[in-house]
Protein backbone atom coordinates (compact mmCIF):
# COMPACT_ATOMS: atom_id res chain seq x y z
CA UNK A 1 0.00 0.00 0.00
CA UNK A 2 1.43 3.22 -0.95
CA UNK A 3 -1.27 6.13 1.11
CA UNK A 4 -1.32 4.77 4.48
CA UNK A 5 -4.44 4.81 6.50
CA UNK A 6 -5.56 4.80 10.23
CA UNK A 7 -5.06 1.59 10.09
CA UNK A 8 -1.98 0.96 8.59
CA UNK A 9 0.97 0.19 10.98
CA UNK A 10 3.83 3.39 9.98
CA UNK A 11 6.50 0.46 9.46
CA UNK A 12 4.76 -1.40 7.10
CA UNK A 13 4.07 0.52 4.16
CA UNK A 14 5.52 1.29 1.13
CA UNK A 15 6.68 4.57 2.47
CA UNK A 16 8.94 3.26 4.93
CA UNK A 17 9.99 0.62 3.17
CA UNK A 18 11.28 3.08 -0.02
CA UNK A 19 12.98 4.78 2.85
CA UNK A 20 14.66 2.44 4.83
CA UNK A 21 16.46 1.10 0.98
CA UNK A 22 17.21 4.96 -0.34
CA UNK A 23 18.77 5.93 2.81
CA UNK A 24 21.24 2.41 2.35
CA UNK A 25 21.18 2.96 -1.09
CA UNK A 26 22.83 6.70 -1.18
CA UNK A 27 25.72 5.28 1.63
CA UNK A 28 26.63 2.73 -0.97
CA UNK A 29 25.44 4.06 -4.72
CA UNK A 30 25.21 0.07 -5.75
CA UNK A 31 23.93 -3.22 -4.07
CA UNK A 32 23.10 -6.35 -4.95
CA UNK A 33 19.57 -7.56 -5.04
CA UNK A 34 19.67 -10.37 -2.92
CA UNK A 35 21.93 -8.03 -0.39
CA UNK A 36 18.76 -5.55 -0.47
CA UNK A 37 16.05 -7.92 0.13
CA UNK A 38 17.69 -9.25 2.81
CA UNK A 39 17.97 -5.68 4.48
CA UNK A 40 14.46 -4.93 4.08
CA UNK A 41 13.55 -8.51 5.03
CA UNK A 42 15.64 -7.92 8.51
CA UNK A 43 14.73 -4.56 8.88
CA UNK A 44 10.52 -4.39 8.79
CA UNK A 45 7.78 -7.20 9.48
CA UNK A 46 6.85 -9.00 6.35
CA UNK A 47 9.29 -6.67 4.49
CA UNK A 48 9.54 -9.45 1.84
CA UNK A 49 6.08 -9.16 0.59
CA UNK A 50 6.50 -4.96 0.13
CA UNK A 51 9.69 -5.41 -1.88
CA UNK A 52 8.73 -5.46 -4.97
CA UNK A 53 5.91 -2.75 -4.53
CA UNK A 54 9.09 -0.67 -3.36
CA UNK A 55 11.19 -1.62 -5.99
CA UNK A 56 8.86 -0.81 -8.51
CA UNK A 57 7.65 2.55 -6.78
CA UNK A 58 11.34 3.87 -6.81
CA UNK A 59 11.77 2.49 -10.79
CA UNK A 60 8.82 4.64 -11.40
CA UNK A 61 10.26 8.01 -9.87
CA UNK A 62 13.59 7.55 -11.54
CA UNK A 63 15.51 7.01 -8.51
CA UNK A 64 16.60 3.03 -9.38
CA UNK A 65 18.24 1.74 -11.89
CA UNK A 66 18.45 -2.43 -12.15
CA UNK A 67 21.83 -3.98 -13.29
CA UNK A 68 21.27 -7.50 -14.95
CA UNK A 69 24.69 -7.75 -15.45
CA UNK A 70 25.53 -7.39 -11.93
CA UNK A 71 22.25 -8.17 -10.43
CA UNK A 72 22.06 -5.29 -8.52
CA UNK A 73 20.29 -2.18 -7.94
CA UNK A 74 21.74 1.36 -8.75
CA UNK A 75 20.86 4.73 -7.03
CA UNK A 76 20.38 7.27 -9.38
CA UNK A 77 21.18 10.91 -8.43
CA UNK A 78 18.68 13.41 -9.55
CA UNK A 79 20.28 17.07 -10.11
Amino acid sequence: MIKPTKHSHPDKTVIYVSFIMLKELRKKRVIGYSDLFQLIKDKVTSGEFLFMPTLNLLFLLGLIEYKAKTDSIEYIEKK
